[in-house]
């Protein structure tokens, strides 16, 4: 895979560099439709990727070993792919050094890239682009329903952006989910109030089917290299998928053998069952080796096959077709003054056992030791355990965002920091979200198994054992009453706090200002 300079012979034809990103693995671009004499497609494993935010094992890993696949592949149709690897000698660990000397050494007339989906990057290459002595051209990925643009166009003069009001509108527009009359399907848009079951533990979870990988090799060659990590690297039993073909096989599994639950089982957790009926897709769609259209269809046709029920195809496609593409939309409207959100000022930092997963809390031991094994946790543990609590204790919003982006497998900026800074951790004041979502102990008990065997009591509010999300969550409301005593989504809390004791709300406030001083030991 390695392309060191020396050992290229410059073409006698005029040539152009096209650069394919990591998260750019899409075979169908229309690229790749024909080899060409005169292109070469450019890959990278660089450092100025590997380090900007400190990664997961496995993110790094299996991205590295999906590029790799990928080039194969692609040599393999008959294109010329160059591969620079993370240890080749003449790889300059950065992408836009590695195409001046790519540029020079093939004596391009011309460079192209398709768009990328992180501001840092968009305005890296943007930036060189201007400045470079070649013709630069940068085209669409030709992956998502909407164009960079359209959500903002959507929700122009609006202070709130309901997702609600987006998702109806992609529904409409590209004929998802609705009746012969235009309308949707069931009389009804969102069956979210179906999708908020707990599990007992039937039916039993999907068997997890996805392919296992000995990537050790690699593993040695990265760490070689002096790339850092954290999290458990399972160099030897990889399990994402790393190929389109293994991708697709993962979604016909989802559909088939986890969709039919997906919707009623959506928001339980269980801590035997770390997947329950999730689609495990994620990886792939974000690093473009699935198309989104093709995710929804199939999703659509169980239903109209009569395979799974309504209110779980429409659930996953709410996550698809709806909040995947939102939340694209807010970032690249916001950007990068969004990255800055912090309404609540907090400035805590993140206590050791993030990264260890070592405390007595034992739905966030589960959760975040969970993360840190797996490089994977699903949305309501990611939401209403560790984003909670994260919101609830006042952590830095900037530093939960990027352990978020480096500890998940799934997660680049355009996706993870509206999903952080907005719907977890409410930084930007209820732009994405309508209000915070935090609970008491009683949410997660009633969600999952999280309570039993726990070191804390859930239902004490105060005291040694009372558990940490009970005053927390109560003394957020009182210090934040400024930002949110007027939303009315709040209005039962409110009055709820307004009925306790002057001496409880003292009591209340003093149990949160002590656990915040001893996060750490928690």
């Amino acid at each position: 895979m390695t392309a060191t300079f020396a050992k290229i012979k410059a073409p006698a034809s005029a040539t152009i560099l096209r650069l394919v990103l990591g998260d750019q693995l899409n075979p169908r671009h229309s690229w790749f439709a024909a080899p060409r004499d005169d292109v070469r497609y450019v890959m990278m494993e660089v450092r100025q990727e590997s380090d900007y935010v400190l990664h997961h094992a496995q993110k790094i890993l299996a991205i590295f070993a999906a590029m790799r696949d990928f080039a194969r592949a692609r040599r393999a149709e008959g294109h010329h792919v160059d591969y620079l690897a993370i240890d080749d000698a003449d790889n300059r660990q950065s992408l836009t050094e590695n195409l001046d000397a790519l540029a020079a050494r093939y004596r391009a007339v011309a460079i192209e890239y398709q768009w990328p989906d992180e501001w840092r990057l968009d305005t890296q290459l943007a930036d060189y682009a201007r400045c470079s002595a070649l013709p630069c051209r940068a085209v669409d990925s030709e992956h998502f329903y909407t164009a960079r643009d359209e959500t903002a166009a959507l929700f122009a003069g609006r202070r709130q952006w309901l997702m609600e009001r987006f998702y109806r509108a992609m529904r409409s527009k590209h004929g998802v989910l609705l009746d012969a009359d235009g309308g949707p399907a069931g009389g009804q848009w969102n069956y979210d109030a179906e999708n908020r079951g707990s599990w007992s533990g039937t039916p039993p979870p999907a068997a997890d089917r996805r392919p296992q990988h000995d990537h050790s090799a690699l593993w040695h060659t990265i760490c070689n290299a002096g790339v850092r990590s954290f999290g458990e690297a399972d160099a030897h039993c990889l399990r994402w998928p790393l190929n389109r073909s293994e991708a697709l096989q993962q979604l016909d599994h989802f559909i088939e053998n986890a969709l039919p639950h997906f919707g009623q089982y959506q928001d339980a957790m269980a801590s035997g069952a770390p997947y329950l009926f999730h689609s495990l897709l994620s990886f792939a769609l974000n690093t473009k080796m699935l198309d989104p259209r093709e995710v929804v269809a199939a999703a659509e046709n169980a239903w109209r096959g009569g395979r799974v029920p309504l209110a779980a195809a429409e659930g996953f496609i709410r996550q698809i077709l709806g909040w995947r593409e939102y939340v694209r939309g807010v970032y690249w409207a916001r950007m990068p003054q969004y990255a800055a959100s912090n309404v609540f000022t907090h400035a805590a930092p993140l206590p050791e056992w993030f990264w260890t997963g070592k405390t007595g809390m034992r739905c966030l031991a589960h959760a975040i030791g969970q993360s840190l094994a797996q490089a994977y946790a699903h949305h309501i543990q990611r939401l209403m355990v560790i984003g909670n609590f994260a919101l609830l204790a006042g952590l830095d919003p900037d530093a939960v965002h990027r352990w978020y982006l480096g500890v998940y497998i799934d997660a680049f900026e355009w996706v993870e920091m509206p999903n952080t800074l907005g719907m977890s951790q409410f930084a930007d004041g209820g732009l994405l979200a309508t209000k915070p979502y935090v609970s008491s102990a009683a949410y997660i008990d009633r969600m999952s198994d999280y309570c039993k065997g726990c070191r804390y009591d859930r239902r004490q509010r105060t005291g040694a054992r009372a558990c940490p999300f009970n005053a927390l969550y109560w003394n957020f409301f009182e210090r934040n009453a400024a930002v949110l005593g007027n939303n009315p989504r709040l209005g039962m809390v409110y009055r709820q706090l307004e009925k306790f004791s002057t001496a409880d709300r003292a009591a209340l406030r003093e149990q949160a200002d002590s656990l915040r001083r001893r996060l750490p030991a928690l």
